[in-house]
Protein backbone atom coordinates (compact mmCIF):
# COMPACT_ATOMS: atom_id res chain seq x y z
CA UNK A 1 0.00 0.00 0.00
CA UNK A 2 2.02 3.20 -1.08
CA UNK A 3 -1.15 5.61 -0.40
CA UNK A 4 0.21 9.10 1.01
CA UNK A 5 -0.49 8.78 4.75
CA UNK A 6 0.94 11.82 5.68
CA UNK A 7 -0.41 14.91 3.29
CA UNK A 8 -1.87 14.45 0.00
CA UNK A 9 -5.41 16.03 -0.81
CA UNK A 10 -8.28 14.21 -1.94
CA UNK A 11 -8.11 15.85 -5.74
CA UNK A 12 -4.85 14.50 -6.61
CA UNK A 13 -6.06 10.99 -4.67
CA UNK A 14 -9.17 10.71 -6.58
CA UNK A 15 -6.83 12.02 -10.08
CA UNK A 16 -4.89 8.79 -9.17
CA UNK A 17 -7.81 6.29 -8.73
CA UNK A 18 -9.32 8.02 -11.84
CA UNK A 19 -6.19 7.00 -13.84
CA UNK A 20 -6.37 3.17 -12.78
CA UNK A 21 -4.58 3.17 -9.33
CA UNK A 22 -6.49 0.50 -6.98
CA UNK A 23 -5.77 0.54 -3.56
CA UNK A 24 -7.31 0.32 -0.05
CA UNK A 25 -7.60 3.37 0.98
CA UNK A 26 -7.21 3.10 4.68
CA UNK A 27 -4.76 5.92 5.45
CA UNK A 28 -4.94 8.18 2.63
CA UNK A 29 -5.81 11.89 3.15
CA UNK A 30 -5.57 12.06 6.50
CA UNK A 31 -7.50 14.66 7.80
CA UNK A 32 -10.32 14.27 5.18
CA UNK A 33 -13.78 12.26 5.70
CA UNK A 34 -14.24 9.13 3.35
CA UNK A 35 -17.20 7.32 2.32
CA UNK A 36 -18.65 4.65 1.33
CA UNK A 37 -20.90 3.92 -1.62
CA UNK A 38 -24.17 2.65 -2.20
CA UNK A 39 -26.24 3.16 -5.78
CA UNK A 40 -29.77 2.05 -6.35
CA UNK A 41 -32.15 2.17 -8.70
CA UNK A 42 -35.18 5.04 -8.20
CA UNK A 43 -37.09 1.73 -7.05
CA UNK A 44 -35.58 0.83 -4.58
CA UNK A 45 -33.99 3.41 -2.96
CA UNK A 46 -36.82 4.62 -0.69
CA UNK A 47 -36.38 0.98 0.84
CA UNK A 48 -32.30 1.56 1.45
CA UNK A 49 -33.42 5.11 2.73
CA UNK A 50 -35.67 3.61 5.52
CA UNK A 51 -33.04 1.00 6.01
CA UNK A 52 -30.05 3.30 6.68
CA UNK A 53 -32.33 5.40 8.79
CA UNK A 54 -33.35 2.08 10.90
CA UNK A 55 -29.30 1.15 10.97
CA UNK A 56 -27.71 4.60 11.67
CA UNK A 57 -24.62 3.07 13.40
CA UNK A 58 -23.67 0.62 10.43
CA UNK A 59 -25.05 3.23 7.76
CA UNK A 60 -25.13 7.27 8.71
CA UNK A 61 -26.28 8.46 5.52
CA UNK A 62 -23.95 11.43 4.67
CA UNK A 63 -25.19 12.69 1.16
CA UNK A 64 -28.09 11.27 -1.42
CA UNK A 65 -27.97 12.48 -4.79
CA UNK A 66 -30.70 13.16 -7.94
CA UNK A 67 -31.30 10.09 -9.91
CA UNK A 68 -28.59 9.84 -12.49
CA UNK A 69 -26.48 12.37 -11.05
CA UNK A 70 -22.87 11.56 -10.78
CA UNK A 71 -21.51 14.11 -8.29
CA UNK A 72 -21.77 15.55 -4.49
CA UNK A 73 -21.87 18.40 -3.05
CA UNK A 74 -18.96 16.49 -0.55
CA UNK A 75 -16.47 16.78 -3.34
CA UNK A 76 -17.58 19.39 -6.16
CA UNK A 77 -16.44 18.18 -9.53
CA UNK A 78 -15.66 14.88 -8.51
CA UNK A 79 -16.95 11.71 -10.23
CA UNK A 80 -18.82 9.08 -8.53
CA UNK A 81 -18.22 6.66 -11.50
CA UNK A 82 -14.52 6.80 -11.70
CA UNK A 83 -13.32 8.51 -8.29
CA UNK A 84 -12.97 5.62 -6.52
CA UNK A 85 -10.12 2.71 -6.00
CA UNK A 86 -12.41 -0.12 -6.82
CA UNK A 87 -16.51 -1.04 -7.67
CA UNK A 88 -18.47 -3.68 -6.89
CA UNK A 89 -21.34 -4.16 -9.63
CA UNK A 90 -24.39 -6.18 -8.59
CA UNK A 91 -26.99 -7.91 -10.46
CA UNK A 92 -29.77 -9.69 -8.43
CA UNK A 93 -27.83 -9.96 -5.43
CA UNK A 94 -24.55 -11.31 -7.24
CA UNK A 95 -21.46 -9.33 -8.15
CA UNK A 96 -20.85 -9.51 -11.26
CA UNK A 97 -17.96 -7.19 -11.87
CA UNK A 98 -15.31 -5.82 -9.63
CA UNK A 99 -13.59 -2.78 -11.59
CA UNK A 100 -12.06 0.28 -11.25
CA UNK A 101 -14.88 2.47 -13.45
CA UNK A 102 -18.70 2.23 -13.56
CA UNK A 103 -19.15 4.66 -16.03
CA UNK A 104 -20.31 2.17 -18.77
CA UNK A 105 -22.91 0.65 -16.33
CA UNK A 106 -24.28 3.92 -14.67
CA UNK A 107 -27.76 4.37 -14.73
CA UNK A 108 -30.16 7.67 -15.38
CA UNK A 109 -32.27 6.25 -12.50
CA UNK A 110 -29.27 5.44 -10.06
CA UNK A 111 -29.43 7.45 -6.57
CA UNK A 112 -26.17 7.09 -4.91
CA UNK A 113 -25.88 7.22 -0.86
CA UNK A 114 -22.65 8.48 0.29
CA UNK A 115 -22.40 6.72 3.97
CA UNK A 116 -19.75 7.44 6.64
CA UNK A 117 -16.90 5.73 6.83
CA UNK A 118 -14.27 4.51 9.91
CA UNK A 119 -11.57 5.34 8.27
CA UNK A 120 -12.23 9.19 9.05
CA UNK A 121 -11.40 8.72 12.58
CA UNK A 122 -8.34 6.54 12.35
CA UNK A 123 -6.29 10.32 11.94
CA UNK A 124 -7.87 11.31 15.55
CA UNK A 125 -7.08 7.61 17.09
CA UNK A 126 -3.28 8.06 15.99
CA UNK A 127 -3.34 11.46 17.22
CA UNK A 128 -4.80 10.19 20.74
CA UNK A 129 -2.26 7.67 21.00
CA UNK A 130 -3.69 4.56 19.35
CA UNK A 131 -2.00 2.57 16.99
CA UNK A 132 -3.98 1.76 13.77
CA UNK A 133 -2.49 -1.87 12.99
CA UNK A 134 -4.11 -2.28 9.58
CA UNK A 135 -2.23 1.18 8.26
CA UNK A 136 0.68 0.31 10.01
CA UNK A 137 1.37 -2.87 8.44
CA UNK A 138 0.06 -1.11 5.22
CA UNK A 139 -3.03 -3.82 4.81
CA UNK A 140 -7.10 -3.36 4.05
CA UNK A 141 -9.04 -3.34 7.17
CA UNK A 142 -10.56 -6.69 8.59
CA UNK A 143 -14.51 -7.03 8.45
CA UNK A 144 -16.44 -9.57 9.71
CA UNK A 145 -20.04 -10.36 9.28
CA UNK A 146 -21.41 -11.02 12.90
CA UNK A 147 -24.64 -12.81 14.15
CA UNK A 148 -26.37 -9.53 14.79
CA UNK A 149 -29.08 -9.02 12.98
CA UNK A 150 -29.97 -5.39 11.22
CA UNK A 151 -33.51 -3.76 11.64
CA UNK A 152 -34.92 -4.71 8.04
CA UNK A 153 -37.03 -2.06 5.53
CA UNK A 154 -38.58 -2.74 3.00
CA UNK A 155 -36.81 -5.67 0.74
CA UNK A 156 -33.48 -4.88 2.93
CA UNK A 157 -32.66 -7.14 6.03
CA UNK A 158 -29.66 -8.20 7.35
CA UNK A 159 -26.50 -8.96 9.72
CA UNK A 160 -24.30 -6.31 10.82
CA UNK A 161 -20.55 -6.30 9.05
CA UNK A 162 -17.83 -5.22 11.71
CA UNK A 163 -14.38 -3.70 11.38
CA UNK A 164 -12.12 -5.00 13.73
CA UNK A 165 -9.21 -3.14 15.06
CA UNK A 166 -6.42 -4.71 17.82
CA UNK A 167 -6.24 -1.90 20.29
CA UNK A 168 -3.43 -2.30 23.72
CA UNK A 169 -5.70 -3.03 26.74
CA UNK A 170 -4.50 0.65 28.39
CA UNK A 171 -5.79 2.44 25.17
CA UNK A 172 -9.16 0.87 24.40
CA UNK A 173 -10.98 3.36 26.51
CA UNK A 174 -9.33 6.09 24.90
CA UNK A 175 -10.49 4.28 21.35
CA UNK A 176 -14.03 4.57 22.64
CA UNK A 177 -13.99 8.12 23.36
CA UNK A 178 -12.28 9.08 20.27
CA UNK A 179 -14.35 7.59 17.92
CA UNK A 180 -17.57 8.39 20.05
CA UNK A 181 -17.04 11.40 18.71
CA UNK A 182 -17.64 10.67 15.38
CA UNK A 183 -20.98 9.32 14.99
CA UNK A 184 -21.65 9.76 11.32
CA UNK A 185 -18.57 7.65 10.81
CA UNK A 186 -19.47 4.72 13.07
CA UNK A 187 -18.94 6.50 16.45
CA UNK A 188 -18.18 4.14 19.10
CA UNK A 189 -17.45 0.88 18.93
CA UNK A 190 -20.70 -2.05 19.41
CA UNK A 191 -18.46 -4.71 20.96
CA UNK A 192 -15.20 -4.74 23.10
CA UNK A 193 -13.24 -8.14 23.28
CA UNK A 194 -14.31 -11.66 22.82
CA UNK A 195 -15.42 -12.33 19.15
CA UNK A 196 -17.74 -15.33 19.77
CA UNK A 197 -20.28 -12.77 21.48
CA UNK A 198 -20.46 -11.38 17.79
CA UNK A 199 -20.83 -14.91 16.03
CA UNK A 200 -17.26 -14.33 14.61
CA UNK A 201 -15.13 -17.55 14.76
CA UNK A 202 -11.51 -16.72 13.85
CA UNK A 203 -9.98 -13.03 13.52
CA UNK A 204 -7.50 -14.46 10.73
CA UNK A 205 -10.20 -15.23 8.80
CA UNK A 206 -12.24 -11.85 7.85
CA UNK A 207 -14.76 -11.93 5.08
CA UNK A 208 -13.84 -8.61 3.50
CA UNK A 209 -10.22 -7.28 4.00
CA UNK A 210 -6.92 -8.07 5.43
CA UNK A 211 -6.06 -10.38 8.65
CA UNK A 212 -4.37 -7.77 10.11
CA UNK A 213 -1.80 -9.21 12.81
CA UNK A 214 -2.19 -7.76 16.47
CA UNK A 215 0.44 -7.50 19.17
CA UNK A 216 0.10 -10.19 22.30
CA UNK A 217 -2.08 -8.08 24.48
CA UNK A 218 -3.94 -6.05 21.78
CA UNK A 219 -7.61 -6.56 22.37
CA UNK A 220 -10.02 -6.70 19.42
CA UNK A 221 -12.13 -3.85 18.91
CA UNK A 222 -15.11 -3.87 16.71
CA UNK A 223 -16.78 -0.92 14.77
CA UNK A 224 -20.20 -1.11 12.75
CA UNK A 225 -19.18 -1.21 8.88
CA UNK A 226 -20.40 0.62 5.94
CA UNK A 227 -20.42 -2.98 3.91
CA UNK A 228 -23.63 -3.84 5.65
CA UNK A 229 -25.54 -2.59 2.91
CA UNK A 230 -23.57 -5.03 0.63
CA UNK A 231 -24.54 -8.22 2.49
CA UNK A 232 -28.20 -6.44 2.73
CA UNK A 233 -28.06 -6.17 -1.28
CA UNK A 234 -27.12 -9.62 -1.78
CA UNK A 235 -29.93 -10.96 0.67
CA UNK A 236 -32.43 -8.49 -1.18
CA UNK A 237 -31.47 -9.09 -4.63
CA UNK A 238 -32.81 -5.72 -6.54
CA UNK A 239 -31.94 -5.84 -10.23
CA UNK A 240 -29.30 -3.94 -10.02
CA UNK A 241 -26.33 -2.15 -8.05
CA UNK A 242 -23.29 -0.41 -7.98
CA UNK A 243 -21.01 -0.28 -4.33
CA UNK A 244 -17.31 0.48 -3.67
CA UNK A 245 -15.45 -2.55 -3.66
CA UNK A 246 -15.04 -3.04 0.39
CA UNK A 247 -11.91 -0.94 1.97
CA UNK A 248 -11.85 1.63 -1.24
CA UNK A 249 -13.79 4.04 -0.33
CA UNK A 250 -14.57 8.08 -1.86
CA UNK A 251 -12.52 10.27 0.10
CA UNK A 252 -14.38 13.33 0.02
CA UNK A 253 -13.14 17.26 0.51
CA UNK A 254 -14.94 17.65 3.98
CA UNK A 255 -12.49 17.78 6.63
CA UNK A 256 -12.97 15.32 9.22
CA UNK A 257 -13.08 17.61 12.00
CA UNK A 258 -16.61 18.79 10.32
CA UNK A 259 -18.17 15.34 11.20
CA UNK A 260 -16.79 15.60 14.92
CA UNK A 261 -18.81 16.55 17.74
Amino acid sequence: MDGPTEGGTPGAARERFRAGLREPTAGWCPGYAQANLVALPRDQAFDFMLFAQRNPKPCPVLDVTDPGAPGTQMAPGADLRTDLPAYRVWEHGRCVAETADVTRHWRDDLVAFLIGCSFTFERALIAAGVPVRHVEQGRNVAMFITSQMCRPAGIFSGPLVVTMRPVPPDRVATAVQVTARYPAMHGAPVHVGNPAALGIGDLSRPDFGDPVAAEDDDVPVFWACGVTPQVALARARPPFAITHAPGHMFITDVSDTAYAI
